[in-house]
């Protein structure tokens, strides 16, 4: 899966002949999975149409602050699309457009997104070799630089002039990969290794019934998504679950009880940076597993319960340079608990919930956590979605690290 999988991207196209290239560009964003939106200089629709990038893009195309077609009017609200995007990509820059962009002359849709970006901005200049070995062309480079802005070099080759030289647009395929290449290297956690496990686990009583609970796996999932989406690769061992990983950088490995959850764990913490607890590990499986079906006889039926083995303590007996993560789901006295589960289990740092909070727990898309770190040093979290809730704990990796 490519890191532009899910990602927003206005894809700003200026008014030269490379502009027929946008049209393999949109297509190849859209395959990798992107979400695109196109915004067109006026000059741009000389040389390609409106329909064939909004068909690509499965998207309206914008032009202009107002369009002037709809019967009441509708204002193309250049923040909102500038604050959308993930990534900005102009290609292709003509000299003209570069001009504008460094030198602030907003008389365009696409130069007031650009002026309102919060987002990484690449550009992929396209013109005549002599315009782009020009200098003022050499120095608008230096003022993109200058503001953070990334140039995607252009290419060799023959030019719309009958000219042969530098200054043609990168191809398409070559710009998809310069991006993948340039996001993927800037991504915090690239190259560090994270153990997560999600879900419940199911103790088995005989061939058809089990000790379980009510965990989707859901929190853990979406720490999996967060964690690889910041360039980190992923172990998630999941008890029984309907959930499937989105990103390629997620090796999900399927266990159904505790027993199998610790030896999946250990098979893989040594080689991790991070391991994060996120499962919901049964405390006591059946001491006797029946080996067929218990039949309904009696009006009371006792099982014997057993321990199950702590795989988070056991992970923080032999932990070296790891950055320990665990879970805590409390419903009284929760800060308490939840500090000398730190000391027990030599955590790094704990995520605290309780099911007194209303839309905390299990089952439901939301969470309110409190962070606890091994110096009891307590950060209350309001009620946020998993997603966001995910992104926080990573983040809090990433602080580690930074």
């Amino acid at each position: 899966m490519s890191v532009l999988s899910g990602k927003k991207i206005v894809l700003g196209v200026s008014g030269g002949i490379a502009a027929y290239k946008s049209a393999s560009l949109v297509r190849l964003f859209i395959k990798a999975g992107a979400h695109v939106q196109v915004i067109m200089t006026p000059a741009s629709k000389d040389f390609v149409t409106p329909l064939t990038l909004s068909t690509l893009s499965k998207n309206p195309v914008y032009s202009s602050f107002f369009d002037k077609d709809e019967e009441n009017g509708v204002w193309n609200n250049h923040v909102d699309l500038a604050l959308w995007a993930d990534y900005i990509i102009i290609a292709p820059a003509t000299a003209n457009t570069m001009s504008k962009m460094v030198n602030g002359n907003c008389d365009n849709l696409l130069i007031a997104i650009y002026l309102s970006a919060k987002c990484p901005v690449y550009i992929a200049p396209a013109m005549d070799l002599d315009m782009y070995k020009h200098p003022s062309t050499i120095s608008n480079f230096e003022a993109f630089a200058k503001y953070g802005n990334i140039i995607i070099p252009a290419e060799s080759g023959e030019l719309a002039s009958g000219l042969s030289g530098e200054g043609r647009m990168a191809e398409p395929e070559n710009i998809i990969s310069f991006l993948e290449k340039d996001i993927e290297g800037k991504l915090p956690l690239r190259g560090k290794k994270i153990l997560i496990t999600a879900g419940p686990t199911y103790e088995a009583i005989d061939p058809v019934r089990f000790i379980g609970n009510h965990s989707s796996g859901k929190m853990g999932f979406d720490i999996a998504e967060a964690a690889a989406n910041m360039g980190a690769e992923v172990i998630l061992v999941s008890g029984p679950t309907h959930l499937k990983a989105k990103n390629q950088l997620i090796k999900i490995v399927r266990v159904t009880s505790a027993e199998e959850m610790y030896f999946a764990c250990h098979e893989y913490f040594n080689n991790c940076n991070v391991a994060i607890a996120a499962a919901a590990v049964a405390d006591y499986k059946p001491k006797n597993i029946a080996l067929q079906k218990i039949k309904k006889t009696e009006n009371t039926f006792n099982i014997e319960l057993e321990k199950t083995k702590d795989i988070l303590a056991s992970l923080g007996e032999i932990k070296k340079n790891q950055f320990l993560i665990g879970f805590a789901l409390e419903t009284e006295n929760e800060i308490e608990n939840a500090k000398l589960k730190i000391q027990k289990k030599n955590l790094d740092l704990i995520v605290l919930n309780s099911l007194n909070d209303e839309g905390a727990g299990f089952g439901k898309p939301t969470n309110k956590v409190t962070f606890i770190d091994k110096h009891f040093n307590i950060e209350a979290q309001d009620l946020k979605s998993k997603e966001d809730v995910a992104i926080d704990i990573v983040n809090k990796i990433i602080s580690y690290y930074a």
